[in-house]
């Protein structure tokens, strides 16, 4: 019976690896693709072969020095600069709004907090034609100022994650903090802050990683001017009928460069960013 049991065990547990494997194989593959061909030497679009039969840095050199129809450097520094900017501010909102939520008492805090999860549940492409028409009014389209705005004056609305995590630390910490003196600003800076790092860490992650990926916005946003394009809306240009052929290798060195920065950075803090998300126990 339990050589039995023990069997069927390894059986379904070699199946299981299988399918894994095959799963993990088939995600893996398009990004191995990816940069083996943006060192391809031979070709333009495509090649009827998997490995490249010449490898060669010069994609990557003509990706920053080809500048005269797509300036590459330029985007990824307007990229940089809206996720940083969109990060910072939508960090401190949600954080601000997700321990007011979770520490203060004030009337009708449970109709602000359910009006902020109903908010949240609607996509935010439903909203980007009467966001352009408002930023219009302004005369802020077609800039990055825009899409800072974009990316972080609703921000607070994402504070059911973070205000779950506040919830968990121990009420005694204000109270004690409050008997010596402290104020509700303090207690949030020096003592609740610094005891959120998880949180924090990945409130700062899915903050950055937005704006640094977004296409949408940005494409309705800038429309054709070019120099205030962010790297996924140029990477896009670059495949368009009357470029591909010529920039198309261009094209998926720039993919890999803009993917780097962001791989690093989860890479490095992953393991807080699991910690943020599942959180539930105590802190002592």
């Amino acid at each position: 019976m339990i050589k039995s049991y023990k069997l069927s065990r390894t059986i379904s547990d070699i199946v299981i690896y299988v399918i894994l494997a095959v799963l993990g194989i088939i995600w893996v593959s398009p990004l191995v693709w990816l940069v083996l061909h943006s060192f391809r030497a031979e070709g333009g679009i495509t090649v009827p072969y998997i490995f490249p039969k010449k490898f060669t840095f010069e994609n990557y050199v003509k990706l920053f020095t080809d500048r005269d129809t797509f300036d590459y450097p330029r985007w990824f520094l307007n990229t940089f600069v809206i996720a940083v900017f969109s990060c910072v501010i939508s960090t401190l909102s949600i954080l601000m709004v997700s321990y007011t939520f979770s520490r203060l008492r004030f009337k009708s805090r449970k109709t602000f907090i359910n009006i902020g999860m109903v908010l949240g549940m609607f996509p935010g492409f439903m909203t980007m034609i009467a966001l352009y028409y408002l930023l219009k009014a302004m005369s802020l389209t077609q800039t990055l100022p825009a899409l800072v705005i974009c990316y972080s004056a609703g921000a607070g609305l994402g504070f059911a994650i973070s205000k779950g995590f506040f919830d968990t630390i121990p009420r005694a910490l204000d109270e004690a903090a409050t008997i010596d003196g402290a104020t509700r600003n303090q207690i949030f800076w020096k003592i609740i802050l610094p005891m959120s790092k998880p949180i924090l860490v990945y409130t700062i992650l899915t903050s950055f990683i937005g704006p640094w990926c977004d296409f949408i916005l940005v494409r309705i946003i800038m429309g054709d001017k070019r120099d205030n394009y962010t790297v996924a809306l140029g990477l896009q240009k670059m495949t368009d009928r009357e470029f591909v052929q010529r920039y198309f290798k261009q094209f998926l060195a720039g993919s890999v460069i803009v993917a780097i920065p962001i791989t690093i950075l989860f890479l490095k803090m992953q393991n807080y960013y699991v910690e943020g998300v599942t959180a539930g126990g105590v802190k002592g």
